[in-house]
């Protein structure tokens, strides 16, 4: 299967789960997330702004926010096709929404590479190596090669996104571990984490 054919398929399955479905697999990947040892230690955790279809990470943040750790999200520049890490302190401000519904932050301080402990990750379908295929536009791709990043990249996505293999390229880059409702499936162990 293709990419192109991988998306459109995966991308059918996400249309017509309902939103109390979304909603109640996302409590279970959240738990799954906040209960693990990766994300206790961490002092920095780097999420997504969920879309409307995506895992929503909102207990996540608001969960880090209590543990007195920092949030940093992506800030994403179109017009240079890449990603900074900033910090945010709220949900509800300083964000605006563009393309497709992205929830993008209007400032932030930028966040050292090497400070960010856990990379919170979204894509379309993943793989039991940790093969990732993201919507094509190569953001987290050329993310993960930013240098002073090692962080953990921990993927989270509803379990019919795992399948058997993700078609990759050499730019591909992939993640340690995809959090599905059903548990965390660790895909390769990484030495060392940032901040440490």
């Amino acid at each position: 299967m293709t990419k192109s054919e991988l998306r459109e398929q995966i991308c059918r399955r996400l249309a017509v789960l309902s939103d109390e479905e979304r909603m109640e697999k996302s409590r279970l990947i959240c738990r799954w997330v906040m209960e693990s040892d990766v994300f206790r230690q961490a002092s920095v955790v780097m999420a997504f702004l969920s879309m409307p279809h995506e895992v929503d990470t909102t207990p996540i943040i608001l969960g880090a926010w209590r543990q007195g750790k920092s949030v940093a999200v992506p800030k994403i520049s179109w017009a240079q096709r890449r990603m900074i890490p900033v910090e945010i302190q709220s949900l509800e401000s300083g964000l605006e929404t563009g393309q497709k519904g992205l929830r993008n932050p209007t400032g932030g301080m930028p966040v050292p590479y090497e400070e960010i402990d856990l990379v919170l990750t979204p894509g379309l379908a993943f793989d039991a190596q940790g093969n990732r295929l993201g919507r094509g536009g190569a953001y987290y791709d050329r993310f993960f090669k930013s240098p002073g990043l090692t962080a953990q990249r921990w993927a989270l996505a509803f379990s019919f996104q795992v399948v058997e293999a993700v078609p990759t390229g050499p730019e591909d880059e992939s993640v340690d571990a995809v959090v599905t409702e059903t548990g965390i499936l660790v895909c390769r162990e990484r030495t060392q984490s940032g901040g440490q």
